[in-house]
């Protein structure tokens, strides 16, 4: 297992859509890099990864929800497809993509997703609050979409000039560097 470095805002990979994951190819190196996506996320204290974000081109994700009085629920998604969507939640969010920055965003109360899990085996899951927001993140990311292209054209406007200088900062830092907790 190994902390990978997380791909930071203004990388392409961020920005395009990933490739659909054919099981039977990334069997054999699965449980290694979910290993890898897992202990990445743990180390930054994250509730969800996407491949992408460490500079894969696969459609995967990892979710880790820590919920009140309860073990934490792990989640492994393989070419996740929204197949519902109701409610309405405008909460902060944030990203390992842009380390420490915070905003309002819109999504889905509740989401049905179906894909695959770390066996290839078919999954549907029902969520909702943090759950639903973490499945909705990270199936953005496999978009190429970033929590901050969901704002709003005036507040990503707004944001702009802080993003510029955070992204220098970004630019230094480098997860794989770190040391396990």
């Amino acid at each position: 297992m190994a902390i990978r470095r997380i791909c930071k805002y203004g990388e392409k990979v961020l920005e395009k859509k990933t490739r659909k994951v054919d099981y039977a190819e990334v069997k054999k190196d699965l449980p290694a890099l979910l290993a890898d996506m897992f202990e990445t996320m743990d180390a930054v204290g994250g509730a969800g990864l996407a491949a992408n974000q460490i500079g894969l081109d696969l459609r995967l994700a990892v979710i880790k929800i820590q919920r009140e009085n309860e073990e934490p629920l792990s989640l492994v998604i393989i070419n996740p497809e929204l197949a519902e969507k109701s409610g309405s939640m405008y909460e902060d969010e944030g990203c390992l993509s842009f380390p420490g920055l915070f905003a309002k965003v819109r999504r889905a109360a509740k989401v049905k997703v179906r894909a695959l899990n770390e066996k290839g085996l078919p999954i549907e899951i029902n969520a909702e609050g943090l759950f639903a927001k973490a499945l909705q993140h990270e199936m953005d990311h496999l978009d190429g979409i970033t929590f901050v292209d969901r704002l709003p054209l005036l507040s990503r406007l707004k944001l702009k000039p802080a993003l510029m200088k955070l992204k220098q900062q970004w630019k230094k830092l480098d997860e794989s560097k770190m040391r396990p907790m």
